[in-house]
């Protein structure tokens, strides 16, 4: 399935994840920084309101669907998603492929430490896999250009940004130019979860799509932010029908 459908004015792509780690290995053999985005529901509706982040998005080279309410979404515009692309999952077979390729990774994000500590638990699950540097994600604007050329000092093949959305999207698309990573991804708070520091779901929960409902038991706390989906239902239905 190719090509994308345009939800709440962001493209994503009609791929699976098997055909999304193809595009990845492509990536890899190319000589530019390929802009790697996993939007789920929150931040489409983040896009909606802030047009800089809807035009990263749209520029992104594989833009995914990390979350079951962009798939439900999608069938409103007639263009139906095949399944959710997980972008902890993404991640972890573009693990896969850089531990047959000897790639090098860069490991930015994070509280202090979080980052060491998925990179020495990564290291055992992928020994082919290269960490060539790590660092916080507590940083300031000024703090950037230092931080590009630490990135490229490395000869990272690919750079793994867990900032939060949208700064990570910001961070890569602001620097995108003048990265020298072959992969640039955002991918949230996966770092805590690779080092052991939060649970995923169980697979239950991951296959039925109804990791938000797990979260929500562990985190009720997180009731406010969850509202966002139903939200999100009803603003993609509407946008799609006005079209």
């Amino acid at each position: 399935m190719n090509g994308k459908v345009e939800i709440v004015g962001v493209g994503i792509d009609r791929v699976t994840m098997a055909e999304a780690v193809d595009r990845l290995r492509e990536y890899l053999q190319e000589e530019r920084c390929s802009m790697v985005f996993t939007p789920n529901s929150e931040i489409l509706i983040e896009a909606v309101k802030d047009p800089e982040l809807e035009e990263i998005l749209n520029k992104g080279q594989l833009v995914v669907p990390d979350g079951i309410g962009v798939v439900i979404a999608s069938r409103f515009y007639g263009m139906p998603l095949q399944e959710r692309v997980a972008g902890f999952d993404l991640m972890n077979r573009l693990f896969e492929v850089g531990d047959g390729l000897g790639c090098r990774i860069f490991m930015l994000g994070g509280k202090e430490g979080i980052a060491e500590e998925a990179a020495e638990k990564l290291k055992l699950r992928f020994p082919g896999l290269v960490v060539a540097g790590t660092r916080n994600g507590y940083f300031d604007a000024g703090d950037e250009a230092g931080i590009v050329e630490e990135i490229n000092r490395s000869g990272a093949d690919i750079l793994l940004a867990a900032l939060g959305a949208p700064k990570q999207e910001k961070f890569i698309f602001r620097h995108r130019d003048t990265l020298c990573v072959k992969i640039a991804m955002g991918v949230g708070g996966s770092f805590d979860v690779l080092a052991g520091r939060v649970k995923r779901a169980p697979e239950f929960y991951q296959k039925a799509g109804l990791e938000w409902f797990y979260r929500l038991i562990k985190e009720p706390r997180r009731i406010g932010r969850m509202m966002r989906l139903p939200k999100f239902i009803l603003l993609s239905f509407y946008d799609a029908k006005t079209k």
